[in-house]
């Protein structure tokens, strides 16, 4: 008789590789019943080339380590995925393939949790560094980039993929609602990677004024730094900022501050040189990489099959039998042409847009559980939420009540 496994995949996050989700392993390894595995294909220059790609990788992977360990006597019976970052999205089409290949037949889905993830894709604030991300991420960061800020045209939809993927007419969107539990964790502050708004699925964010309105916050006595609640007055006692609460105070603007003097002086002295160098280092980087990406994309669109041909060839004879019943419009059209109260309400400015918001409001129908971290002690929280590199930043080792929370609560 085979032994039955429930299979658990941690999907790292842009720029990454498994060795980021050690913290993850670790944890969740000491449960018995779980077969851990990090995806090795999508790591470091492969995740430019899209979050399509990256989970045609992905779930290939899956679908050969089932059948490695079929060969070994085990069965994979229950599936739960986890993805940080960039993996989080990774991960919803990852589902989406492994559904239309029957995988969830014989399978049953578990655990869907995604830690730091931009649902919404990346926000625009207004500020310089935001919309100087709108405006060369989208170049930078080849696929991936166009992806992250909603400027793509997924195969021939003419949509956004996240758009699509939060449809609840799509397989993304469907294959989302079989998961006994979908979880989703933020960071509440300071994440200058992946903000609240996008990584929650909210529309508002309660404490990006956390310093001055009055905001009540509760943690877990079992999990330090995670929300267990929080309240907001009708309206705001004050508008000072509570500059006598030092246990409130930002971190420092500049990371450089960390340094002990005289390191620090010397860091600011040689910021005029340092920056420009870093900037073009880095302006080269990334053009090398999404070159490289472009080129391995062309490749992998020559190819075999993948899910967006699959989708394409569905949607082309669903269109037919349409136009065959005469149909006076077609399901697209009839969809665009339907306002939701998400696209008539007014946005935040400079925050959501009216697309994100329509995305927010559909993903929010999803029975989705959502845990916040409250890691105010740290210039950007991304890293320490899942303590990504805790060996050269102990100071990350501020998000181990989030990683386990996140290990808790996860379904054997």
């Amino acid at each position: 008789m085979s032994q039955q496994i429930h299979l658990l995949v941690l999907v790292h996050g842009m720029w990454g590789n498994p060795s980021h989700l050690q913290q993850l392993e670790l944890l969740a390894s000491r449960k018995p019943e779980f077969h851990v595995m990090l995806p090795q294909t999508n790591a470091e220059d492969s995740t430019y080339d899209g979050i399509d790609w990256g989970g045609e990788r992905v779930a290939q992977e899956i679908l050969d380590a089932v059948h490695d360990l079929s060969q070994e006597g085990k069965t994979v019976t229950k599936f739960s995925i986890t993805g940080y970052s960039l993996g989080g999205l990774v991960s919803r089409y990852v589902i989406g393939i492994l559904h239309q290949k029957r995988f969830f037949d014989t399978v049953v889905p578990v655990n869907f949790n995604t830690i730091a993830t931009p649902h919404l894709g990346l926000p625009k604030y207004p500020n310089f560094l935001s919309l100087l991300g709108n405006v060369m991420g989208p170049r930078l960061l080849s696929r991936t980039g166009e992806q992250f800020y909603c400027v793509d045209k997924w195969s021939n939809t003419g949509r956004p993929l996240l758009e699509v993927m939060a449809d609840p007419q799509r397989v993304f969107y469907q294959v989302l609602e079989k998961f006994q539990e979908i979880r989703v964790f933020a960071n509440g502050v300071y994440d200058r990677t992946v903000p609240y708004v996008t990584a929650a699925i909210e529309i508002d964010d309660p404490f990006i004024d956390y310093m001055t309105n009055d905001i009540q916050i509760t943690f877990h006595d079992d999990y330090p730094r995670v929300i267990k609640s929080y309240s907001l007055p009708p309206a705001p006692s004050s508008l000072k900022r509570k500059s006598e609460d030092k246990s409130r105070k930002p971190p420092a603007l500049l990371p450089f501050a960390w340094f002990r003097f005289p390191i620090n002086i010397a860091i600011y002295a040689l910021l005029p040189l340092i920056l420009p160098v870093a900037a073009t280092f880095a302006v080269v980087r990334f053009t090398k990489a999404s070159k490289k990406s472009k080129a391995r994309i062309k490749l992998m669109e020559e190819g075999d099959e993948n899910l967006a041909k699959a989708l394409a060839k569905l949607e082309e004879a669903v269109e037919e039998l349409m136009d065959e019943s005469q149909l006076p419009t077609t399901a697209r059209e009839v969809d665009s042409s339907s306002p939701t109260p998400a696209l008539t309400a007014t946005p935040p400015k400079g925050v959501l847009s009216p697309l994100q918001r329509k995305m927010a409001s559909q993903l929010n129908n999803l029975p989705i559980k959502k845990e916040v971290a409250f890691l105010d002690e740290v210039y950007n929280s991304h890293g320490s939420i899942i303590m990504r590199d805790l060996e050269r930043f102990t100071f990350q080792r501020c998000g181990e009540g989030l990683v386990r929370r996140w290990a808790d609560l996860l379904q054997t």
